[in-house]
């Protein structure tokens, strides 16, 4: 009997055992399924995606849409010398939000987390994402390149900060730059330098301000000068002035030498004591006569003379005059120098 109750009682013991031990197995399974989210108790499909470097990607990590987990890395396995190709496993619930144009890249959960596959959805109208499609990859910032980048930024901040270490103490040890700071005149002398600056700059502003009046001025042609150089009229008076002396001084020119003519043939009669010059001179009415013509004649010439003269001195015909006279003075020592 005990031996019966003691066969019942060890085989009880051996049930609850394997009872035990297969409940933990089961337990222990179930956690490393829903550690990895193999996707126990849902529908899911397959996709692909090809990458020249995975990063250390592998099986069981998770699959990111738009931030949200919507699956995880089934495998990865090496296509050729430069492909590897990861399978993706994707609830079934997605298909209507995934389309073929978005992206896929390796990110990290965290800054030194796990990796993770991130869907990248793109603008754009596609169709919607099937089973085995092998979506377009993307690559992402490697982990490595970047601490390799940052260690050689480091290492030119080391040897920035070096040089201006030295830069500094070269500084601190140099007498003459700190009896410069030091000097108290230096103050005083830029305060007087900085005076004088803004002086000259004030005059040379008014002087700047005066010119513009006057610039203004003969624009709008105020003063003798403005009126000279904006009265468009003045230039016409001026050559018809001008044209008018020469032709005066033609006909003065001409009358002189008539009248050394006539003078001549005077000269020649009285000599002669014959003509009708020799009776008028001979008659004292007519000799009264001529000598008071004469005398006209001379005060004439005198008066034009006064006018002449006063006309060279005059502004408007003084350039005038004034190239007449080195013209025969040219004409001068052009003839001095042929004799």
């Amino acid at each position: 009997m005990n031996k019966i109750v003691m066969a019942k009682k060890s085989f009880s013991n051996l049930k609850l055992g394997a009872f035990v031990i297969a409940g933990l197995a089961f337990l222990i399974l179930l956690l490393y399924m829903i550690g990895k989210n193999r996707n126990l108790f849902g529908a899911t499909f397959s996709i692909k995606a090809h990458f020249r470097n995975v990063q250390g990607l592998t099986a069981g990590n998770n699959v990111r849409y738009a931030g949200i987990q919507v699956g995880t890395v089934k495998k990865v396995y090496i296509l050729d010398d430069g492909r590897v190709e990861v399978e993706l496993l994707i609830e079934n619930s997605m298909k209507q939000y995934i389309r073929k144009n978005a992206r896929v890249t390796i990110a990290t959960d965290g800054l030194m987390g796990n990796k993770v596959i991130s869907i990248v959805p793109e603008a754009g109208d596609a169709e919607r994402i099937a089973p085995g499609d092998i979506l377009t990859t993307r690559s992402s910032p490697d982990l490595d390149n970047m601490v390799s980048t940052l260690s050689g930024t480091n290492n030119d901040l080391a040897i920035i900060a070096a040089e201006l270490k030295s830069t500094l103490l070269r500084i601190n040890n140099s007498t003459a730059l700190w009896d410069l700071l030091n000097d108290s005149s230096l103050v005083r002398n830029l305060s007087a330098s900085v005076a004088n600056i803004r002086s000259a700059t004030a005059g040379a502003n008014a002087m700047v301000s005066d010119l513009n009046g006057l610039v203004l001025d003969v624009k709008n042609g105020r003063g003798s000068l403005g009126a000279i150089l904006t009265d468009t009229s003045f230039a016409e008076n001026l050559n018809t002035a001008i044209v008018r002396i020469r032709q005066v001084a033609d006909q003065a020119d001409t009358l002189a030498k008539t009248l050394s003519l006539v003078a001549g043939g005077i000269r020649h009669d009285i000599n002669e004591g014959k003509g009708a010059v020799n009776a008028l001179l001979r008659d004292s009415g007519i000799v009264e006569s001529i000598n008071v013509s004469l005398d006209n004649i001379q005060k004439s010439t005198q008066n034009f003379n006064e006018v002449m003269e006063g006309m060279k001195h005059s502004f408007l015909v003084r350039g005038y005059f004034r190239r007449l006279e080195k013209r025969k003075e040219k004409e001068t020592l052009q003839k001095l120098k042929e004799q």
